[in-house]
């Protein structure tokens, strides 16, 4: 029987991660970044109300940004540590500069949170701006004043 392969973000060593941005892959012209906002098994995780809110922001808003059309996807990890944003063709300067843009929009946005209805989200009451504000200011002021190198530990 031939031997699975681990999958890539497996073979990176979590216990020397910290909030960052990493390119996780590249598949010819999709890159896959690794938007760190919590250390690994550290005991310090997203709750579900968190990662789902910060999903509804991020996602509008990256999609409604400069990148629009290259977006591919935006999601939680199931670790909750962290978001993977899926691009095409897109230089990481400019997935930086758009992350942090997005991250300030977040944190100043006024009104309600986006695809918040039971018509547009299976799970709709689960959600809250002021969850997303908050995550959205921890990882920001993470990554203000880091130099980004785009790998991940070694």
């Amino acid at each position: 029987m031939k031997e699975i392969a681990k999958i890539t973000s497996f073979t990176v060593d979590h216990r020397k991660i910290v909030p960052g941005i990493y390119t996780s892959r590249v598949d010819g012209d999709i890159a896959t970044y690794d938007l760190r906002t919590r250390r690994p098994n550290a005991g310090d995780y997203m709750s579900d109300l968190t990662m789902h809110s910060v999903e509804h922001m991020f996602a509008t808003y990256v999609r409604n940004s400069e990148i629009a059309d290259r977006v591919i996807y935006f999601g939680p990890m199931g670790c909750q540590t962290g978001f993977y944003l899926l691009v095409r063709d897109v230089p990481r300067e400019v997935v930086l500069r758009v992350t942090l843009d997005v991250l300030k929009r977040i944190i100043s946005h006024e009104g309600d949170m986006f695809g918040a209805s039971e018509i547009e989200c299976g799970n709709y009451r689960n959600l809250s701006v002021e969850a997303a504000k908050t995550e959205a200011a921890r990882y920001l002021a993470s990554l203000e004043g880091t130099k980004v190198t785009f790998s991940y530990p070694a």
